[in-house]
């Protein structure tokens, strides 16, 4: 089973044709169930996410924050609330399309490794030209920093296994740092290209200077954490038996 993450605030609007499409998407692929939680919106994100778990007929659960606590906070409860063995995250502002998920699942039988992270990469993104530059220009100064080696660590749309995640050091905003975080534990990451669509109902939740001071902060800290990290590689074991 998979389990499909996705954290939404105010998202009334996107959150059940989303649904309807991961539903479209993954039935007959594989065993799948969808968990949003609802991060303290202002709207029926809450009600919708139930009607249309009826109405598609879908393994779904709405889980809601008393109060909004950020993004990072709603994806640790949906996998700390997920059956499945893997997670799949994206955003519920239906800008990630699900109809990519299964071209990711098919990657799973060639990985070999405990710990690894499959991140989407928007080539083509629907953003304005500023959007656009922000983000080029953000992902280029990370991986100079962070070495983590991937294009596009904005792109809500990612795969990992939840034993995985649970042993990531979890701090705000560290969703956007997953990657760099899986290699720091000696994972692997493996990218896939992506579609990106535009928003069709709200607005974004973010701004340019918001991410970008948050940004500074959080890459230092990263840093930080990536220098302090020993990984132990196993060059032998045996066991001994008793009769």
């Amino acid at each position: 089973m998979i389990s499909i993450v996705i954290p939404a605030k105010d998202e009334v609007g996107n959150i059940g044709p989303l649904m309807e499409e991961i539903c479209h998407a993954l039935k007959g692929v594989t065993e799948f169930e969808i968990l949003v939680v609802d991060d303290g919106s202002q709207d029926d994100t809450f009600g919708e996410v139930m009607r249309t778990a009826t109405s598609q007929q879908c393994d779904a659960k709405a889980i809601r924050h008393e109060r909004s606590t950020g993004q990072s906070t709603a994806i640790s409860t949906g996998v700390l609330h997920a059956r499945g063995k893997y997670i799949v995250t994206l955003d519920a502002d239906g800008q990630n399309d699900p109809a990519d998920i299964p071209a990711m699942l098919a990657q799973l039988p060639h990985i070999h490794t405990e710990h690894f992270c499959i991140a989407g990469y928007r080539k083509n993104r629907k953003d304005t030209a500023w959007k656009r530059f922000q983000s080029r220009f953000a992902n280029k100064v990370r991986d100079a920093l962070l070495h983590d080696g991937v294009p596009d660590t904005g792109c809500g749309l990612k795969l990992f296994p939840r034993e995985t995640f649970l042993r990531l050091p979890y701090f705000d905003h560290m969703h956007r740092y997953i990657p760099a975080l899986v290699r720091r534990m000696g994972g692997e990451i493996f990218i896939s290209v992506v579609n990106h669509r535009d928003r069709q109902v709200g607005v974004s939740k973010y701004t340019a200077w918001n991410r970008a001071w948050v940004g500074i902060v959080d890459i230092m800290g990263v840093m930080w954490l990536g220098r302090r990290a020993k990984i132990a590689r196993v060059a032998r074991s045996q066991a001994s038996w008793r009769d």
